[in-house]
């Protein structure tokens, strides 16, 4: 995919503020500091469109990246984040419940997960609520770099045990670092977007 042109068009908290225009959307689903921003920002060859951030939970808002004019990245508040109010967290929780089960653009969702750990509950619960509505996943397993390449496959075996991930759903090992797995995410993102 030859990314010419991303911006970030709009953040969003409640349905009247999405973008029209019914392009298709992949949302960003996982952890606060899993590197969801590192990814789109290497998915577009980009430094920092979306800003990486060392204090996590930073994303309050869903930022909609407008990519090639065609799509976008949706990229969603990061969860299991411990230092915001409980109050904030549901109000959050209820923000991404109705972007996931009302917005019919939505064609898949990126799951992030850490491959250095087994995924966490949250985890576990973001998997489990995508499938029972039905969104196609893709999982991609961040930090691969930081994993010795003779442990991929059994951190992977790992993560996808822990989900109990359906056969069909790919999981990916990626790296911002290397750009590993950046072609496979690609590939596996494509049927969702091209129009």
């Amino acid at each position: 995919m030859n990314v010419k042109k991303a911006e970030l068009v709009t953040s969003a908290v409640k349905p009247e503020q999405y973008p029209d225009g019914g392009r298709p959307e992949v949302a960003l689903a996982g952890r606060s500091n899993v590197g969801k921003s590192s990814f789109i920002n290497k998915m577009i060859n980009r430094k920092n469109l979306a800003r990486t951030s060392s204090k996590p939970g930073k994303t309050q808002t869903l930022n909609f990246y407008l990519i090639n004019d065609s799509f976008y990245f949706v990229d969603v508040p990061g969860y299991g984040f411990a230092r915001v109010s409980k109050q904030e967290r549901q109000k959050w929780g209820n923000m991404m419940e109705t972007y996931f089960t009302t917005r019919e653009v939505l064609k898949a969702t990126v799951l992030l997960v850490d491959l250095r750990h087994p995924p966490t509950k949250d985890d576990v619960m973001m998997y489990e609520f995508l499938k029972h509505y039905e969104i196609p996943v893709i999982v991609i397993a961040t930090k691969a770099d930081k994993v010795p390449r003779g442990k991929h496959q059994k951190h992977a075996k790992i993560a996808r045990e822990t989900l109990r991930m359906a056969d069909g759903d790919p999981l990916i090992l990626f790296s911002a670092e290397t750009g590993q797995g950046k072609d496979e995410a690609w590939a596996a993102l494509l049927p969702f977007v091209a129009s």
